[in-house]
């Protein structure tokens, strides 16, 4: 009979050796950082973005440099597209003080001066349009109002919803790294029981220690920015929601006051609703830059299925250093495959030499060149790697004292033991093998990426749209509101009309006749 352990026990030790020694080769490489990636994207890439935009940090010269969230220059160019909100709305701050000034020194002056005024030539009652007016206005502040809200609303879930596939992806590409670092582990640990050389023991040891703090640091970076753009989505979800609820407050009160004459109250809304449409106005400035940024990242979401080696993200996202990592990983595969092709010549040869029946060992991998893993392929009669242990069982010295065993058994104790733990470890990283595949080609990414593209996208964009449609209507209204109220209370003051109502009073016909018209004091 021919022995086993001489020929398939070697022959399956040298499979493990080899993948330990070639698998830290791919962690390392796939887990290396680079400091020249961000250079390295294209020009093309770059102005495909359509991110060319005035950058008021770099003396409003044109920023050029693509969609890059860790670069300054892009925020600034961004969040300046939302100018046209921040400059109006500085403009009606500014305009409210200087006519509050006026109005302040002139109510002083008038103080001092009795001069009287004509009184105002028509009964004041039916020539007055301001409260039909103002309730009409009042009427569209509602609908812009309603409109902003709800729009609001269904952009923080459509972000939310997207950061969350982004966050979980971050996540899962931590656990397949935590999961190749157990595997790795196990090996470290069984190459050391097996007295194997002391580097290659070194080498996993490192390569462990790189996996475990990449595993780390990715856990940490997707807590630390899940946190950040969570509060940040918040803060102005909840700010837009208080505030626009506020304004519609102060506005269906401003028009009441003005209704039933209540004319310190109506004074006092008046201020208070001029503060909420400046603030309205730079919201609208806000919500057009959040729907430009939108519509950058999801173009450069869908640069990145066209070429996620070559895009504007590739600064945040190296998946062309990863690719490379992919040709040492097809060499693991052509090892494994070369390795259990030997183990399935040697059992052949055993069972033609002997009565030992020996089921073959399954090829996780398809002929050259490709070696895809592909374990369903396997055929009924085989055994996984992992399995090898059950098919050598039987044929196990168990008490072998001085090394040899009697002519049933093939190898010993020892060998097996030895076996058994080499190819749970090999299995161990074949079972992981599919997600690091997916991890070096950037599978996980792109499948995420083309989860927002497709059905986030546009919501995004259309809910950003809309809420600075309905602010841009809603600070127009009140625009035309404050104008409205603030002519007629400063025309009901310049006659004296404290009561809410105008009566004019005429002088006597005599007084008419000669055509003078009685004066009153103001």
């Amino acid at each position: 009979m021919v022995k086993i352990n001489s020929t398939s026990t070697s022959t399956l030790v040298s499979v493990i050796v080899v993948v330990a020694l070639i698998f830290p080769e791919v962690a390392s490489q796939a887990l290396s950082p680079s400091d020249s990636v961000a250079d390295n994207v294209s020009d093309t890439i770059r102005q495909s973005d359509s991110t060319i935009r005035v950058d008021p940090l770099d003396h409003f010269e044109k920023y050029r440099g693509g969609f890059n969230i860790t670069n300054k220059h892009y925020w600034s160019s961004v969040i300046f597209t939302g100018v046209y909100g921040y400059a109006i709305g500085v403009l009606c701050l500014l305009c409210g003080i200087v006519y509050g000034s006026i109005l302040a020194i002139t109510l002083v002056c008038q103080r001092n001066d009795r001069r009287v005024k004509k009184v105002f030539p028509c009964n004041y009652k039916s020539c007055d349009l301001s409260i039909p007016l103002a309730i009409l206005l009042t009427t569209f502040a509602i609908v812009a109002t309603g409109l902003v809200l709800a729009g609001s609303a269904r952009f923080h879930s459509e972000a939310k919803t997207a950061v969350n596939i982004i966050i979980k992806t971050a996540n899962e590409a931590s656990e397949t790294i935590q999961n190749t670092t157990g595997a790795l582990k196990g090996m470290e640990s069984n190459l050391m029981e097996a007295n194997v050389t002391a580097e290659t023991s070194v080498n996993l040891d490192s390569t462990t220690e790189k996996l475990d703090d990449a595993s780390a640091n990715i856990e940490k970076q997707a807590r630390k920015n899940r946190r950040l753009i969570n509060k940040g989505l918040k803060l102005v979800f909840v700010a837009t929601t208080v505030i626009i609820s506020m304004n519609l407050v102060a506005v269906i009160a401003l028009t009441v006051s003005g209704v039933l004459r209540l004319r310190r109250a109506l004074y006092m809304l008046v201020i208070l609703c001029w503060l909420m449409t400046v603030v309205c106005w730079l919201l609208f400035g806000v919500f057009f830059f959040l729907e430009k940024f939108s519509g950058d990242a999801c173009t450069a979401l869908d640069n990145f299925q066209e070429n996620p080696y070559n895009n504007s993200l590739s600064s945040l996202l190296p998946c062309d250093e990863l690719l490379s990592a992919k040709s040492v990983l097809s060499d693991v595969s052509a090892g494994i495959y070369d390795l259990v092709n030997k183990v399935n010549a040697n059992i052949s040869a055993m069972q033609a030499t002997s009565d030992v029946n020996l089921a073959h060992v399954c090829n996780p991998f398809s002929a050259p060149p490709k070696y895809l893993y592909q374990p369903e392929n396997c055929p009924a009669n085989t055994i996984r790697i992992g399995d090898i242990p059950k098919a050598l069982k039987p044929f196990t010295c168990p008490n072998a004292i001085d090394g040899s065993c009697d002519s049933l058994y093939y190898i010993t104790g020892s060998q097996y033991t030895r076996v058994e733990a080499y190819t749970n470890s090999i299995q161990d990283v074949l079972n992981v093998y599919p997600s690091v595949e997916h991890l070096l080609e950037c599978q996980l990414v792109t499948e995420a990426f083309s989860q927002v593209l497709v059905n986030h996208c546009k919501p995004l964009k259309k809910y950003a749209e809309m809420v600075w449609l309905g602010m841009l209507f809603l600070a127009v209204i009140m625009v035309l509101l404050i104008v409205l109220w603030t002519v007629k209370t400063r025309h009901e003051h310049r006659y004296n009309l404290s009561d809410g109502s105008v009566e004019p009073h005429f002088a006597p016909t005599k007084a008419l006749e000669s055509g003078t018209v009685k004066e009153i004091e103001i």
